[in-house]
């Protein structure tokens, strides 16, 4: 595969600028950065602080993959909070272009299966505004997969007037969580996928998806419980690439047979050696190429 390599650059767990030399040092071409919080919240970068953010980036060599979203909670379930998370997700979508890359990714919360219930409407009303906003921009809001079944995704997205919301395809989550098989799941949601993460695990039972990805009536989503779980809990665990049960080298050819040319971006969210683990995820993703 020619794709290009980027790292999350969160997953070092070195800081932003320490991150971004490592991520030049293990031979990565682009990086994914988080932009919800601190110091890459687009409330607290000036013009000035972006302009000289971006030509730092540029002058290691290395592009952004995309910028991270994910608002985490209860995704746009909650239609007293969404007006919030809807404009500060078109902050971080103008951040991302002005940063050079056109996708965000984030999780939505999961999709409801019945079609017409609020939870279902709400969620649809937020993604048409970004949808079209991201539109506006050439850029995409791309929702991770994981959730739900890649067949389920797709029949939401499909009814959206655009693909301003698009898809960051994640295969472990999808093995991890509804045991959906990320092959078929390439093919399904082919006109969507704008980025990727590389990322292994197994599902050791079923889980309910909103008990992991967090549903109205359920804990809320986070991260650091979604690390937890990975670790420890007793649905699922994420495993070095190579180690768990995507089938990278049939994987990698759906994403050829559909000509996806994008980021293969690692994201490592547990291990107590997250620079090893990438250093190898990288040299595993070049066996490939």
């Amino acid at each position: 595969m020619g794709n290009p390599i980027g790292i999350m650059v969160d997953s070092l767990r070195l800081g932003l600028r320490d991150g971004l030399k490592k991520a030049k040092e293990l031979g990565a071409d682009g990086v994914q950065i988080y932009a919800v919080s601190g110091e890459m919240d687009p409330a607290n970068l000036s013009p000035q602080a972006r302009k000289e953010l971006k030509a730092y980036i540029e002058s290691l060599g290395l592009s952004i993959s995309a910028l991270c979203g994910d608002l985490g909670g209860h995704g746009f379930q909650d239609q007293s909070v969404n007006a919030d998370k809807i404009e500060k997700s078109k902050r971080i979508l103008d951040l991302a272009v002005e940063l050079g890359t056109k996708v965000v990714t984030t999780h939505i919360g999961v999709v409801p299966e019945q079609a017409n219930g609020p939870i279902y409407e709400t969620m649809l009303h937020a993604c048409e505004e970004l949808g079209v906003y991201a539109s506006s921009l050439g850029a995409y809001f791309a929702v991770e997969t994981g959730p739900e079944t890649a067949a389920h995704l797709k029949s939401f997205l499909d009814t959206l007037s655009t693909n301003g919301v698009s898809v960051n395809f994640d295969p472990a989550n999808m093995v991890m969580v509804t045991g959906d098989d990320p092959v078929q799941g390439v093919i399904t949601l082919k006109d969507y996928i704008v980025h990727t993460h590389v990322k292994d695990g197994i599902r050791l039972r079923q889980a309910d998806p909103r008990e992991v990805y967090g549903s109205l009536g359920y804990q809320p989503m986070s991260h650091e419980l979604i690390a937890e779980a990975a670790t420890s809990g007793p649905y699922y665990r994420e495993l070095a690439l190579g180690e768990g049960h995507v089938d990278f080298g049939r994987y990698f050819q759906a994403l050829r047979d559909i000509g996806y040319t994008g980021y293969l971006t690692i994201e490592r969210e547990v291990g107590e050696k997250p620079e090893v683990d990438i250093a190898n995820a990288i040299a595993f993703i070049r066996k490939y190429q």
